[in-house]
């Protein structure tokens, strides 16, 4: 009998076949019967809402948080019609489909634990399902802003089944109820690897308060944005005074610790033998990946490394001098005169992630690979490879690919969902934008340790070093994110909270400036490409960002169903 009611918690959990957001899924059904009867039925069911979550999948092709909808990268050899400006009105759409699919499973789950026995017994896996009902509810609202809150287990003469939307300020206050309650379920440390904390829960809380507080300051709705952004700023400080998670820094490492973070696996994943997954404490929620039981379904070290993706000149210029300021406010930096001069006197996270022209890496391939660990004074050197800048927009990504031997599609290192740094991070801005100010004090518990995690030498942020070079202390926060949060599922979202985006995604994606410098001489074939004014190469153009594009349309299947959705704004009818 366990093993049938196991079998069948599995199949509920992958089962994604409703037609409707709020119809019925027959196999949900089989959850009102006896499979209720000990915590490790709760325990089996709550495990398949970890397959939720954003993962590599997401933000290496087209998800709907990936940079690759944003200013910062677009596909090599396609045009990406969100990042474009040119999506339109959808039959169907499972990102809408597919969250109200999985917010009834965790209203199972705590409809069942209501009547359960002992209820001591399962309180981590109803903190769970508040947390991952909380988490499908703000996907939806991200993506497609007044949606129905769904707080029971609906039937087929349920009214949310034909209701209009929700307030998106009702639908937030709901979230962070859902967050409280899971905090104060959750486990102060997780019991098994994998599994979400209490700290969890306000990290993830912090990221919903910072979201919507920007998203209705920006908006003209500052007293509602003040609250919410005191509520980002408080979540985000209880993680990092109490929590126990830190940045991922092993000294042995030196400034090529945030290289490796992301690579991280059991099996020696960086230059340093002993470190493990186990060394990372950075990582607050993630989803796991192992090389037999749960791989990547995606070549991401092939997929991710070199000209993978076109990135765009602007990012690469957002990266500090070694002195703390802008390229423009600083005497540090070299110009664009040859095809490395732009790296030199750099912040290190540049070097961390991109491959300079010249430079000796390493991919997962027998014979492109590491075999001793010591570089270019051991074994490694034959294999090492080389790059060439002369190929997509001249700067070439290596965040995401492993240097060890590995089967391609088996690299084992798990995915961030939530990480500290960003936890820092979401401090900092929910501070200065609910006081309109920051202190350095507050400045040094938060940001500035991400900012010196492979910068040691590099000056904090100060209101100081702001003031007298003529800076913007937000300009500086939001730099130091979109840095930080490179190529995991951030940018597009930032800019839209922000209301930034109308102005930032309509630019021109841009290259290497190859006119007046040694890239003219070594990569004539680009001598056809479009210029701008400055000599760099033109990848895309063209671009548009309207009103509308800040939301995804309502999907023409689900207000044919239920005519009171309605549709968001300026999106036409059909």
């Amino acid at each position: 009998m366990k093993r049938i009611k196991a079998f069948l918690l599995i199949i509920m959990g992958l089962s994604l076949t409703m037609t409707s957001c709020l119809d019925l899924d027959p196999l949900d059904q089989l959850a009102d019967g006896n499979i209720w009867e000990s915590s490790n039925d709760f325990k089996y069911f709550a495990n398949n809402f970890y397959g939720w979550t954003r993962d590599f999948t997401n933000i290496y092709n087209d998800g709907p948080h990936s940079d690759l909808r944003s200013d910062l990268i677009i596909p090599l050899n396609a045009v990406n019609p969100f990042s474009h400006g040119n999506n339109s009105i959808t039959e169907s759409d499972g990102n809408y489909t597919g969250n109200y699919n999985n917010i009834r499973r965790t209203n199972l789950l705590l409809k069942n634990a209501a009547n359960y026995t002992g209820s001591e017994a399962i309180e981590q896996y109803v903190g769970e399902a508040y947390f991952f009902r909380a988490y499908c509810h703000f996907e939806l609202v991200q993506l497609f802003g007044d949606v129905i809150i769904i707080r029971d287990v609906m039937d087929i003469n349920s009214p949310e089944m034909n209701k209009a939307r929700d307030d998106r300020g009702d639908v937030i206050d709901f979230i962070i109820e859902d967050l409280s309650a899971a905090a104060a379920k959750l486990p102060e440390t997780a019991p098994e690897n994998g599994r979400i904390d209490k700290y969890a829960a306000y990290a993830f809380l912090s990221r919903v308060a910072l979201y919507e507080g920007t998203w209705q300051k920006f908006r003209g709705n500052e007293t509602r944005g003040k609250d919410l952004l005191g509520i980002a700023a408080n979540a985000a400080k209880e993680v990092i005074l109490n929590s126990g998670y830190e940045l991922f820094k092993p000294a042995a490492l030196g400034d090529m610790a945030y290289r490796y973070l992301f690579t991280l696996e059991d099996a020696q994943s960086t230059p340093v033998a002993g470190l493990t997954k186990a060394s990372n404490k950075e990582y607050i929620f993630y989803r796991r990946h192992d090389n037999d039981l749960s791989r990547f379904n995606i070549n991401i070290t092939h997929g991710a490394v070199g000209n993978a993706f076109l990135i765009n000149r602007k990012f690469v210029n957002l990266y500090l001098c070694s002195d703390g300021l802008p390229i423009n406010k600083t005497t540090k930096f070299q110009s664009y005169a040859t095809k490395t001069s732009e790296f030199l006197n750099r912040d290190n996270r540049m070097r961390n992630c991109f491959l300079q022209d010249g430079e000796k890496y390493w991919v997962n391939d027998p014979g492109s690979c590491r075999i001793d660990w010591k570089g270019m004074d051991g074994e490694d050197a034959k294999d090492a490879l080389t790059c060439n800048a002369n190929s997509g927009s001249g700067y070439q990504n290596k965040k995401w690919g492993t240097e060890r031997e590995v089967i391609d599609y088996y690299e084992g290192y798990d995915f961030p969902i939530i990480r500290y740094a960003e936890v820092l991070l979401n401090y900092a801005e929910a501070i200065y934008e609910r006081d309109d100010a920051i202190s350095n004090d507050d400045l040094d518990l938060s940001l500035n340790l991400v900012r010196l995690r492979v910068n040691p030498e590099m000056p904090k942020l100060s209101n100081e070093l702001v003031t007298g070079n003529g800076l913007n202390m937000r300009e500086e926060i939001r730099r130091e994110r979109t840095v930080e949060l490179y190529f995991e599922g951030f940018r597009i979202d930032d800019l839209k909270r922000w209301k930034t985006a109308e102005t930032e995604m309509p630019q021109d994606i841009l290259g290497i400036k190859w006119t007046g410098t040694q890239f003219e001489t070594s990569w004539g074939t680009e001598s056809a490409r479009g210029k701008n004014a400055e000599g760099c190469l033109i990848m895309e153009s063209g671009r548009s960002w309207s009103e509308k594009n800040y939301l995804l349309p309502l999907p023409a299947d689900q207000r044919q169903l239920n005519p009171s959705l309605g549709q968001n704004p300026e999106w036409t009818a059909n």
